[in-house]
């Protein structure tokens, strides 16, 4: 031998030596090796690949004598493999987190299915119709695990997975993923159908009180070495590792407030169950402790849930002053408040309470509703990215490419906004030194990479600009902004700060007319007129905003005004006021009206009249507004003001209809009924539409508190409303000579369009006025519906006609849509006028949404009884309301809920409640229900049934409830009633608990 053969073998020898993989077989020939193995710190195969190995083995299919592909037989091998698998998912702990990770769909369906079959869970019951309190532990165990992972598993497959790139074609392989891939979709099928019962399970698993037990090593050798007696150690709760109650409770909760999270975002409903579940789980790992034996949660995870379930569900009695500002987000962008998303944006600038990728990813929801058509948010995206940008340049961070993008194609509003942004975000005053820093580098940066020199001075002239950069970059820009602009002249001695630099008449004129744009102070808006018109003569500067507009009928007026400095004011001053209208900012506006009214009372008697009927509109919408309903009656001179508008005369004046609805609207809300009646000029009400809808209702309103509800008014109004809603059709006459229905609109024969009555409805507050539209609109759906057992029932509506002559031509779906809109309003004006409650209601059990018509019913109770601490009135909760109320808790499937609402009636309906109590199928608390149920007769039937049914428990709470001294029927009757109204009350105010 050589001597570099030596030198090698000495090598070799002295390498230590890598011991050999154990052989999936070699557990099957030693029953102990495989504790051994799996105690080692890190065996191989790992447990992952022993499971698969074990599984892969124990399904193959084997071929028989003729050479047929068989299943996998039932063998003592196939047996033993199986149970190793178990074994090896056991010293795991059954951690399906771990499990999901590394087993494929296939594999853990089969290692899940073994556990079933194992634990002795009955075959062919499904899982939904056990009960778990009386199955052993470790079998109701491995029912909740099985069901854990079937919820787990649907809710993975909908998140989007990003397919393994393709290595080289290999027929086998690719065979071999395309069966694996197949078997997945089919597994994945059936669990999805049966997720509803999955999801039952695991709820029903939150019931349980009584610790679990999860099948150890220990516990699958019984079951092989003796299955009777492993199986009696487990029915006596002694067998397996221990699960608490708490521990399982809050895996339970964690999974299924995933499953609902997923559901969120096809039934918005469900985000509240997730959060419940969510936060319970929270709850209950901090009783857990830090150690858990079964439990595994992400708490990373888990808050993030929290939190966004904490944006999503939120609760209808929740205002917007107590959201999150995660909540006031999600509120803006599905509410479609553009402007108050950015106005939080720019103040979430200043307290950073947003993490930044949220902001990041509203953005991008964003752009994809602006891409998907929706071109009227092009700007708000720029805003939103604006924003976004600012906080990114004070925190330090990398600047988006989508920035830059769009200050490709820069404008003035873009620059204005950008520096609005910059100011609003910093506070020079507070802020460090490295955000002042790192502002001053963006804003210089910016000047440089613009082309336009009027943004750059637009940027560089302005205050933040100034304070922010030192004198030597201010030099530096300086001379950059030189060479781009020649044609400014720069005075050559040494320049200390921007002031010294002459800047062009544009620069002056564009800064102007940026100060012109953001003042609402009339001073202030007079001075920079005359300062623009001394500088240039020859610019019309009402036409600077696009979003400054006039009235149509007074645009004439107004640019005929020859004088152009007069014209620019009048239009800017008219403008602005009416946007603080709209604003309800209305000190300003009366500001800028007044200041109007005093310029153009100097010159045009035409537009003084004007400004005075613009006045008037502001004073009648500053009063509603500053009243909101309060009942504070307005000033004497405002209505005479209302009746002298109504009443005037003078030729050439341009009017706008929206102050005569106005005017009609403040007479009707103030009751001025005698004035619409009898004072109107005739000649207006028969050219003004609005002037004769209201003399019609005030006409009818004045009738309705009599003795006697007069009929003739009633119907001159009806024919009003009908004509409004009548269709006009096109007709074609079709092959079989038939005519058919071509076209509907609305029709041109009513005094209004549809959509002009809903508005001038909703400027409305008087109840009276309001209850006689909703007898109007209710007995016109009623009388177009033609469905007497769901007829909506509402006051007075027997002042209206019984019948419509031209039925047909009633468009049916306006009527009931404008009916919910009339009832949905009177309610936000007075949520406790029981009679308008009662019509909602009657609505929705008109429209099969019954749980929604208890929430009414039961409103309309609470309303009238203090919250059912007294009776409810019989006019109230009359027989009709109360089957009504019966027929909703009927088809919610809450038969004992129903069986108690029959004693409410004058006549106890006892084959109805009997026929109730029958079903066994009840959504409600049945036998919690017995203690509100006074009536001894169907008492006495409960007792029958539950003897019948052999539910011993059930029936003795029956004879309990029976066998109270205060329901003898020899008591007096004063005591058998107070007994009565004792349970009624108790009985409402649980449902109310349950619907509120």
């Amino acid at each position: 031998m050589s001597a570099e053969a030596a030198d090698r073998e000495a090598v070799t020898s002295s390498r230590p030596c890598t011991p050999p993989q154990t052989i999936w077989f070699e557990f099957l020939l030693d029953e102990g090796l495989l504790e051994k193995h799996l105690q080692k710190s890190f065996p191989d195969p790992s447990p992952i690949q022993l499971i698969n190995q074990f599984l892969e083995q124990a399904s193959k299919p084997c071929v028989n004598e003729q050479n047929q592909v068989q299943p996998p037989t039932d063998n003592r091998r196939n047996r033993t493999l199986k149970l190793l698998a178990l074994k090896v998912a056991a010293h795991l702990k059954w951690d399906l987190e771990l499990l999901e990770k590394s087993l494929s769909v296939p594999v853990l369906n089969m290692l899940l299915n073994e556990l079933l079959c194992v634990s002795k869970v009955p075959p062919g019951v499904k899982h939904v119709e056990l009960d778990l309190a009386s199955l052993p532990p470790t079998t109701a165990m491995a029912v909740l695990v099985y069901n854990r992972w079937a919820v787990r598993t649907t809710v993975q497959s909908s998140f989007p997975v990003k397919q393994p790139k393709p290595g080289p074609p290999q027929l086998n392989i690719m065979s071999q993923m395309q069966q694996e891939k197949e078997l997945t979709e089919t597994i994945l099928k059936v669990l999805k159908e049966q997720a509803g019962d999955s999801i039952l399970v695991l709820e029903r698993a939150l019931e349980l009180t009584a610790d679990l037990r999860v099948h150890t090593m220990r516990t699958l050798d019984q079951l092989v070495a003796e299955p009777g007696m492993a199986n009696g150690e487990m029915e006596t709760s002694t067998a397996g590792l221990k699960i608490s109650t708490d521990e399982m409770h809050c895996q339970v909760c964690y999974d299924l407030g995933t499953v609902f999270f997923n559901q969120g975002s096809t039934t918005p409903a469900a985000y509240e169950s997730a959060k419940e579940h969510f936060f319970k789980t929270n709850e209950l790992l901090s009783k857990i402790g830090p150690e858990p034996v079964h439990c595994r949660i992400d708490q990373s995870r888990l808050g993030g849930y929290c939190q966004a379930c904490a944006v999503l569900a939120i609760p209808s009695n929740v205002t917007e002053s107590q959201l999150t500002t995660y909540g006031h987000v999600h509120h803006c962008i599905k509410s479609r408040n553009y402007q108050r998303l950015i106005e939080i944006f720019l103040d979430d600038n200043v307290t950073l309470s947003l993490l930044a990728y949220f902001r990041q990813s509203v953005l991008r929801e964003l752009y994809q509703m602006a891409q998907s058509g929706d071109s009227a948010l092009e700007e708000v995206c720029f805003k939103v990215c604006i924003c976004n940008t600012v906080r990114d340049v004070l925190e330090g961070q990398v600047i988006g490419v989508r920035f830059h993008q769009l200050m490709l194609k820069p404008t003035k509003e873009r620059i204005d906004f950008l520096l609005e942004a910059c100011v609003r975000s910093l506070n020079l005053d507070q802020a460090s030194e490295n955000s002042k820093r790192h502002l001053a580098a963006f804003l210089k940066t910016l000047c440089q990479s613009l082309d336009d020199t009027q943004f750059v001075f637009m940027i560089s002239s302005h205050e933040l600009c100034m304070r922010l950069l030192k004198d030597e970059e201010r030099k530096v820009l300086l001379d950059q902004m030189r060479k781009r602009s020649p044609r400014v002249n720069l005075c050559t001695k040494p320049l200390t700060v921007f002031y010294d630099i002459p800047a062009s008449a544009s620069v002056n004129i564009g800064q102007l007319e940026h100060q012109l744009i953001l003042t609402i102070d009339s001073w202030r808006v007079r001075q920079i007129l005359i300062e623009l018109h001394g500088m240039t003569s020859d610019r019309q500067f009402w036409t600077i905003s696009s979003k400054w507009e006039v009235p149509t009928v007074y645009g004439g007026i107004i640019l005929s005004i020859k004088d152009n400095l007069t014209r620019d004011l009048v239009y800017v001053l008219m403008a602005k006021g009416l946007h603080c209208i709209a604003i309800k900012d209305f000190t300003h506006a009366r500001q800028l009206h007044s200041t109007c009214l005093e310029l153009v009372t100097e010159f045009s008697p035409k537009l003084r009249q004007v400004m005075l009927n613009e006045m008037l509109l502001l004073d009648i919408s500053a009063h509603e507004e500053a009243t909101g309903g309060t009942g504070d009656h307005p000033p004497a001179d405002l209505a005479s003001r209302v009746r002298g508008y109504l009443e005037m005369r003078l030729p050439d004046i341009p009017l706008r209809q929206i102050i005569t609805e106005e005017c009609v609207a403040f007479l009707l809300n103030w009751k001025e009924n005698e004035y619409l009646t009898l004072q109107i000029p005739p000649g207006l009400v028969q050219n003004n539409p609005y002037v004769k809808l209201g003399q019609l209702l005030a006409a009818t309103c004045k009738e309705l508190p009599g003795p006697k509800e007069s009929r003739r008014t009633a119907k001159d109004l009806w024919d009003v409303v009908v004509q409004i809603f009548c269709l006009s059709n096109q007709h074609k006459r079709g092959n079989d000579g038939k005519v058919c229905l071509m076209k509907h609109r609305e029709s041109t024969m009513g005094i209004l369009y549809r959509s002009e009555l809903v508005t001038f409805i909703k400027r409305l507050r008087d109840p009276l006025v309001l209850t006689a539209l909703i007898s109007l609109f209710v007995k016109l759906h009623n009388i177009v519906r033609d469905d007497i057992v769901n007829d909506v029932t509402a006051e007075h509506t027997s002042i209206w006609p019984t019948s419509v002559p031209n039925l047909q031509a009633v468009d049916v779906e306006a009527v009931a849509v404008t009916m919910k809109e009339l009832v949905n309003y009177s309610l936000s004006i007075n949520s406790n006028n029981h009679f308008w409650l009662l019509t909602q209601a009657d609505i929705y059990f008109a429209t099969n949404q019954f749980s929604a018509a208890m929430y009414f019913y039961l409103q309309t109770g609470a309303i009238c009884s203090d919250f059912f601490n007294k009776a409810v009135p019989p006019e109230v909760y009359t027989d009709m309301v109360l089957k009504r109320m019966i027929r909703c808790c009927s088809l919610l499937n809450c038969h004992t809920q129903v069986a108690i609402l029959c004693q409410f009636l004058r006549e106890v309906d006892y084959m109805t409640a009997f026929k109730a109590l029958q079903e066994q199928n009840s959504h409600d608390a049945m036998d919690s229900y017995y203690d509100y149920i006074w009536d001894i007769t169907i008492l006495e039937y409960l007792t029958h049934i539950h003897h019948k049914r052999g539910e011993t428990d059930k029936r003795q709470i029956a004879i309990k409830a029976i066998g109270q001294s205060e329901l003898n029927s020899s008591n007096p009757e004063e005591v058998l009633q107070l007994a009565a109204q004792k349970r009624k009350k108790k009985f409402l105010q649980a449902m109310a608990k349950l619907y509120f």
